[in-house]
């Protein structure tokens, strides 16, 4: 009979897994992922935030990695019955927009954005960037299966998310958190924009060379003495005001040649001769001496400086000990100055380019200035020598221009005032994997600092303080209704820029600070933000906040992961999620990260199109633990499909080749009891694979669920199926035979159900055939049978084993597994009898015996025995002659032999064998032209077998 639903599998195309892609197209008629939502509205919530992606680039493989711990989460708690929401949401605001811009208009820099292009022209060329990949990226995640709601997304550029931002920093405001400073900061010169410590962990790179120079510093009073300092920044000497010791460290005056050098004493390695020592000092004896600036430039109107001051930051791992202070651009070197009461101006301007007033280098950026000075040093007398280094250097994590610290005004939150709480909301979050939690992302707390979240740029949310013009009052606004505006009001830059506020304590105007936000404030605040919180939507804010489950790759431990934790600290006293996955980097099969210039990127449609999503996201689950890096290319992921999706699909090509012939799926189940002990121990197996893959799920660790499924397949494949391919070979139907179908049909139906949130395609495909076209995304995650049975399961394995050593042992004998032997002896205590069996037939010998001290093998073949064994021989050219024809397996054959000596008297002796395995209706003797024959030699002797089908 034909089983309902069941029809024949295709070959599986050049060795590869086809994705049906067909199936996008039904899972859109069929509303397949809104029909899942549905199922279990009214349910529990599973809550999951998506990281916002910036809208205004295209999706690459990288993409892919996180993308696919995402949905599985997704998938998997929906099939537990959890209402589980997937909202999108796109981050639309920010550098990498308006770099976008720029690289389209040809232009470079504030400059020109404000006096060619002008701020309304520019932002609203930003807007139309965001939304020019969107098609692009939902193609991508209908590509990949990675089911999302982009019709109620969330855009960081809408009036309302960009209200629901102004509250929050007005909550802030209100905790007197937010404050103006003069500070050092990361500051890109091209963008022209300060970056926040956070945004700084986003770009380095590493093996940077820049030069390392020593420089004279001659003593007002001893010209012909000098103290010796080290920098690796020559662009910052011509603002240096101060040299910086160490109270408490010895240091030396030596002679060289016909000048003195003061150094600290374990630096004296980094002198060209070896040293005369001519005197010792402590560095507080040091401080008060005047040297001779190296330029004028920073030499003060008023104040004092050009001496040697104390400090407690200076160090003898490096340099000379003694630190070139140039306070405007060094973190230490302001607050020293500041201490101090050392005067000090810029000479680099906000372009990176020094000012008019440094005559001798005006115009030139600092990178490019850098050579100029040290030969300007040099010809002076000034330059002791210099040198080159690789070091790791900050560069800007979107434009890619090396950073520089510069001092200017901005606005800043206090988080290290919350620094406890922080580090408190941290520990009480699940880290996958742990050790980010006290290592990476714990470290970065405590050595957290104020967040910097002013940017002097166009395209994002505006800083919502006033300021009055005349006393210098300061508001915070949080709402477009607070300021005269409507609710749907365009808030952005320049319109914003134009509203003006009455100055309450003064009555003076009040003008909008010119900044815009950092935008992973922006990305931070999403869990409120997404839905308008608190203007409206707070009940539902309220229900799904904090998130179950978060996931990105691991730079964003100081990015995404950071911001969402210091926002909702401060507003809310608690962390935005309970669960975080952390996930590796995607690089190259040498370790070395995807870029064009090398060559190594992976195109995903590409990879989608010849390996399908389901590889490249099994790949990912299985191919290393979480948080290392992802070696990925053609070869892992052909691997990938050549070790587990081409077995299972052969696997479910063998039942349904059979099933379709003589299963019906609604005859009455077998009683487990009563069914082969292969049934019931592929079951218990089953069992025990669903409580492992749950257990593994439900604590955020898929790898070792994923691989659980992957060894699972290959006992199914390399195992089960192969020992029971006579069971529904036979032509007559029977209860064992049942049984055979019966468990197999459960066990697919069962393993598709455990892979739908792993591989949505092939899932979904095989399921859909296995239960009258049901999708498994509609099913529910299985849960484990009462079937579990450890006893059977460890004979199995002892079976394995054993099987495994008589191998071996007719292996070192080059003994033919088809030739039947007397017996074997094996080690260890006997197995029961219908397992014995299996182990008889695995080794094809009569009898086995257990209890002995080692492997010893009958190896004595015997006329009957090698008789067996030429009939088997037989069959398989018989076989092979079907597969040549394309025979279908249930098609009748009529065969014809010609033969002599042993093999005709073998085929005569196991005629009936024969006839059985090969379903020969005739088995006859004899040449005849009408059958399509071919001569061939079976253990050295010839022989001609043709076949046909039987009519």
């Amino acid at each position: 009979m034909l089983a309902s639903g069941i029809w024949v599998v295709p070959r599986v195309p050049d060795g590869l897994v086809p994705e049906i892609p067909e199936l996008m197209e039904r899972w859109k008629a069929e509303g397949t992922f809104q029909q899942s939502l549905e199922l279990r509205k009214g349910r529990p919530r599973f809550v999951f935030y998506e990281g916002p992606p910036t809208a205004n680039g295209k999706p690459a493989t990288h993409h892919i990695l996180a993308r696919a711990f995402k949905d599985l989460f997704g998938r998997y708690k929906t099939m537990q019955g959890f209402y589980v929401e997937r909202k999108a949401g796109w981050d639309t605001h920010g550098l990498p927009v308006e770099i976008e811009v720029e690289k389209k208009l040809n232009i470079s820099g504030k400059f020109e954005i404000e006096n060619e292009i002008g701020v309304e022209r520019f932002n609203e060329l930003c807007r139309q960037s965001v939304y020019e990949y969107v098609e692009d990226w939902v193609a991508f995640s209908e590509r990949m299966a990675f089911w999302q709601d982009y019709d109620n997304a969330y855009w960081t550029l809408s009036s309302d998310y960009i209200q629901s931002v102004w509250w929050a920093l007005s909550e802030m405001w209100k905790q007197n958190l937010v404050y103006k400073g003069f500070r050092v900061a990361p500051y890109c010169s091209r963008c022209a924009t300060p970056l926040s410590s956070h945004e700084l962990a986003q770009g380095y790179r590493d093996n940077v060379p820049d030069p390392s120079v020593y420089v004279r510093f001659r003593l007002k009073k001893e010209p012909n003495t000098s103290i010796l300092a080290w920098t690796t920044t020559p662009w910052t000497l011509p603002g240096n005001v101060a040299l910086a010791v160490a109270k408490d460290v010895v240091y030396i005056k030596v002679k060289e040649g016909d000048e003195y050098l003061i150094l600290a004493e374990p630096r004296l390695t980094v002198l060209k001769e070896p040293p005369q020592v001519v005197e010792r000092i402590l560095g507080r004896d040091l401080v008060g001496l005047e040297y001779e600036p190296l330029y004028p430039y920073s030499v003060p109107e008023e104040g004092r400086a050009q001496y040697v001051v104390d400090a407690d930051f200076v160090s003898t791992d490096e340099g000379t000990g003694v630190v070139h202070t140039s306070a405007l651009y060094g973190v230490d070197d302001l607050r020293l100055c500041q201490e101090k009461g050392i005067p000090f101006k810029h000479t680099v301007g906000l372009d990176g380019k020094f000012l008019p007033y440094v005559d001798k280098f005006a115009g030139l950026h600092v990178k490019e200035a850098d050579p100029l000075i040290i030969d300007d040093l040099k010809a002076r007398g000034l330059l002791y020598k210099a040198e080159t280094i690789l070091h790791t250097y900050p560069e800007c994590w979107r434009c890619k221009t090396p950073l520089i610290y510069y001092a200017l005004d901005a606005w800043y939150i206090r988080t290290t005032e919350r620094k406890a709480e922080l580090i408190a909301n941290n520990h009480a979050t699940n880290w996958v994997p742990a050790h980010i939690k006290t290592g990476r992302m714990g470290d970065w707390l405590e050595n957290n600092v104020d967040w910097q979240f002013s940017r002097s740029r166009y395209w994002g949310t505006p800083v919502p303080i006033w300021i009055c013009e005349g006393c210098g009052e300061q508001r915070c606004v949080s709402s477009a209704a607070e300021i005269g505006l409507k609710d749907d009001a365009d808030l952005h830059r320049p319109y914003i820029d134009a509203v003006t506020l009455p100055c309450e304590k003064c009555g003076g105007v009040m003008r909008r600070v010119p900044e815009v936000l950092d935008t992973w404030f922006d990305s931070g605040s999403m869990p409120f933000a997404q839905r308008g919180h608190p203007r409206h939507d707070s009940d539902l804010f309220e229900d799904t906040f904090p998130a179950d489950f978060i996931s990105e790759a691991i730079d964003q431990t100081r990015g995404w992961f950071y911001t969402l934790l210091a926002i909702s600290t401060l507003l809310f006293r608690q962390n935005a999620y309970r669960n975080v996955i952390c996930l590796g980097h995607v690089v190259d099969p040498k370790g070395k990260k995807a870029s064009k210039s090398r060559g190594n990127v992976l195109d995903p449609n590409y990879l989608f199109e010849n390996f399908g999503s389901d590889a490249v996201r099994w790949y990912f689950y299985t191919s290393t633990q979480i948080g290392e890096n992802y070696r990925t290319g053609q070869d892992t992921l052909r691997e990938t499909v050549q070790q587990f999706f081409i077995p299972l699909w052969n696997c479910y090509s063998f039942f349904v080749l059979y099933a379709r012939l003589d299963f019906d799926p609604a005859q009455p189940s077998v009683p487990i009891d009563q069914r082969h002990v292969l049934d019931r121990w592929l079951l218990s197996k089953l069992s025990t694979l669903v409580a492992g893959v749950t257990g593994g799920l439900d604590s955020y660790e898929p790898v070792e669920p994923a691989r659980r499924i992957q060894r699972f397949v290959d006992d199914l494949s390399n195992w089960y199926i192969r020992r029971s391919r006579r069971r529904v070979w036979k032509p007559e139907s029977d209860l064992d035979k049942l049984a055979a179908y019966q468990t197999l049909h459960e066990v697919l139906a069962t393993l598709c159900r455990l892979m739908a949130p792993f591989t949505p395609f092939v899932a979904d495909a095989i399921y859909r055939n296995l239960s009258d076209g049901n999708s498994v995304h509609l099913a529910d995650f299985p849960q484990p049978m009462p079937v579990q049975d450890s006893q059977v399961e460890a004979d199995m394995a002892r079976a394995r084993q054993a099987v495994e050593a008589g191998l071996a042992a007719r292996d070192a004998s080059r003994l033919r597994v088809r030739q039947p032997l007397a017996g074997i002896a094996l080690p260890g205590e006997p197995l029961p009898e219908d397992i014995t069996a299996i182990v008889r037939d695995e080794l094809n010998v009569k009898s086995v015996t257990f209890g002995a001290p080692v492997v010893d093998l009958d190896t004595v073949i015997t006329e009957e025995l090698k008789l067996e064994g030429l009939a088997r021989e037989v069959v398989r050219a018989i076989q092979d002659r079907r597969k040549k024809l394309g025979l279908n397996v249930e098609d009748r054959i009529d065969t014809r032999y010609v033969a002599d000596g042993m093999l005709a008297r073998a085929v005569e002796r196991h005629a009936g064998y024969i006839k059985t395995e090969t379903l020969s209706v005739t088995l006859a003797p004899g040449r005849d032209e009408s059958f399509d024959g071919e001569q061939m030699m079976l253990e050295g002797e010839q022989i001609w077998i043709g076949i046909k089908r039987h009519q």
